[in-house]
């Protein structure tokens, strides 16, 4: 990352690693159009003149340039003050006090630390995402892909959740876009074949004894006649236009994967940057298109996170590093209902950080395989201390900033119960790690 200090806030983000060709995602500002640089919002209160320019590139992903200027391939230590006024514009004051006191922990110089920390009070927080970089071509763009109308391989994996699945399966009969076939790995129990009857859609119906969602969405990939691949949950709903939304993306931006944002019923705020384009810094399995030569070059879904969370996080970082352009669609909305029966909550957990027992492991072992794998031991204990004591408050909170902090005084409390739980997980990504990727080819 440009900024050092960014390790504590985001240790296990995409855009900290460089991509297989040995570059960032950042890209150099003297490389940039002065439509996008007009857009960004210098900061001459930095100290360093190199401060000021990885501010303005670190802005201008954030706030959605996706372009083909020349990108970064290393950044230079920049000064500790520039490090603290860069997380005091862009974080609240509560997680810059949480990387002061981890600096202290870590026995950094508390002069030097206390210095820079109080030296940055004066700095103003950013509006930043306010004004993201406008797109003023895509309205009117004519997709001559859209106008192609290629094949669309739309896969939904089910679990006794035909209730649900009927508006899904309703939503896309209303599709605008109709050059699409319905691939659905059904793992029910029991099985309803006259369910799928009387659809006016090209459905085809797998069915998996096996109760497995990374079986079920392989499974689906290889049996796809489209070249490109829109995957669904069975708990969604989308408007009319969903598809072409899709297609239309990954045309403008000539991009391989459109990822829609999902709006959820429950659980966290929506971020403010679902609402414009830009490079997607994660990948969501219940609402992306991938071109399906992404899945020739870097394989299926690892099976190691069969039954736990994080497949798709990892799938989404798998391709970034190939170099491949993952696009967040603001305009291919789901709405996701979460439901409360069905789907991973029988497989398994459909929360990669919250036990439903006291001694189970804290987070899932595949979360800590992915962060170990990808990012190395150092970050993922980073990870873990920035994100599990807030995991101790149950999901429906997670809009509740006052409980939100209250599960960190409450883990506190618990330390040695989370420690137990953290140390259990640490040894299962262990033996994941041991055993390595179980990533099938697609031929």
């Amino acid at each position: 990352m440009p900024f050092h200090l960014l390790k504590y806030l985001q240790p296990t983000h995409y855009f900290a690693l460089k991509k297989r060709d040995g570059a960032f995602v950042f890209p150099v500002v003297d490389q940039l159009p002065s439509a996008i640089t007009n857009q960004l919002e210098p900061d001459t209160s930095f100290k360093s003149a190199l401060s000021q320019t990885y501010d303005l590139s670190w802005q201008a992903i954030q706030k959605g340039y996706i372009g083909d200027a020349a990108t970064y391939q290393h950044f230079e230590a920049l000064p500790l003050a520039d490090n603290y006024r860069f997380i005091r514009k862009y974080f609240h004051l509560a997680w810059v006090v949480y990387v002061l006191l981890f600096r202290f922990a870590s026995l950094k110089n508390p002069f030097k630390e206390w210095r820079a920390f109080y030296g940055s009070r004066h700095t103003a927080s950013s509006c930043y995402l306010e004004t993201p970089l406008v797109h003023t071509a895509y309205a009117g763009f004519e997709s001559d892909l859209l106008a192609r109308q290629p094949k669309v391989s739309v896969i939904i994996p089910t679990l006794n959740r035909y209730v649900f699945l009927k508006d899904v399966l309703k939503d896309l009969e209303a599709q605008d876009y109709t050059n699409f076939e319905v691939l659905v790995v059904d793992q029910s129990e029991p099985f309803q074949q006259a369910f799928y009857e009387g659809y006016n859609l090209d459905i085809q119906v797998i069915r998996q004894d096996q109760k497995a969602l990374w079986l079920a969405r392989n499974t689906a990939v290889k049996k796809a006649a489209g070249d490109y691949l829109l995957f669904f949950d069975d708990d969604s709903r989308v408007d009319a236009k969903w598809i072409s939304a899709h297609i239309k993306c990954l045309d403008y931006f000539n991009a391989d994967l459109s990822s829609g944002v999902s709006i959820s019923k429950v659980g966290a705020e929506i971020p403010a940057n679902y609402s414009f384009f830009r490079v997607s810094d994660q990948l969501d399995t219940g609402n992306v298109l991938i071109k399906k030569t992404v899945f020739y070059k870097i394989g299926l879904f690892d099976r190691q996170f069969e039954r736990q969370r994080m497949g798709d996080g990892e799938y989404g970082l798998r391709s970034y590093l190939q170099g491949f352009l993952n696009v967040s669609n603001p305009q291919a909305k789901r709405l996701h209902l979460k439901v409360d029966s069905g789907g991973l909550r029988e497989m398994g957990s459909w929360d990669a950080f919250r036990t439903k027992k006291w001694f189970a492991p804290r987070p899932l072992p595949s979360v800590l395989y992915f962060f170990r794998k990808y990012f190395g031991d150092k970050f993922a204990i980073l990870a873990v201390i920035r994100t599990v004591p807030f995991s101790i408050i149950p999901y429906k909170y997670k809009k509740n900033k006052g409980m939100m902090l209250l599960g960190v005084f409450i883990s506190i409390l618990l330390l040695p119960l989370v420690f137990i739980q953290v140390i259990k997980s640490w040894r299962l990504a262990s033996t994941k790690l041991i055993e390595g990727a179980k990533i099938d080819s697609l031929v």
